[in-house]
């Protein structure tokens, strides 16, 4: 119970956003890959980074190199009022399974449209995205930095449950444990 309260107390011990990526995986380059990205734009405030192909697909006529999706990374303020209104897309609804061991997760919107306060525009098209939350705590940036680089010690890497608890707290987001798979 002591250690609980301390970790409470400890600024280092906070769990926080590091960052929201919102990504758009269109398939093909040209027309629809640019209707793409001005969804995002739309969306996030933010103008969005092409990303290609890392291997040619026969099948689908996908070449190597080829833009094929579009990426925004959300940092800070951003990320969190982002976080907020996307999670009502899917009625503040996650499934367990979408935590990784270290607390992220992610989830997907079939369309954009569901968004709150999302307008559809007949010229654009309707897409789906996979939204992928990072979290961290302060001190992370040590395995980040160029100047003596450093490994996060592993009693302060951040673990499922409590990514599961902050999500909860935070967002008021509904954890739904999976059935049998």
């Amino acid at each position: 119970m002591a250690e609980a309260e301390s970790q409470q107390e400890n600024p280092m011990r906070k769990i926080r956003i590091s960052k929201v990526t919102v990504n758009i995986g269109v398939g093909k380059s040209g027309e629809p890959l640019e209707k793409a990205k001005k969804v995002l734009q739309q969306i996030t405030g933010q103008a969005p980074s092409s990303r290609k192909s890392k291997k040619a697909i026969k099948d689908f006529g996908i070449r190597k190199g080829e833009p094929i999706g579009c990426i925004v990374t959300l940092r800070g303020e951003a990320a969190a009022e982002f976080l907020i209104t996307s999670l009502g897309a899917v009625n503040n609804r996650i499934k367990e399974s979408s935590f990784d061991r270290f607390g992220n997760f992610a989830f997907g919107i079939r369309e954009h449209i569901e968004i709150p306060k999302t307008r559809y525009v007949p010229e654009l098209g309707i897409f789906g995205m996979d939204v992928t939350v990072t979290l961290e705590r302060p001190g992370y940036r040590v395995k980040r930095r160029s100047y003596h680089q450093s490994k996060v010690g592993s009693t302060h890497l951040i673990e499922k449950s409590e990514g599961i608890d902050y999500v909860r707290q935070k967002f008021a987001a509904e954890i739904v444990v999976d059935e049998a798979e």
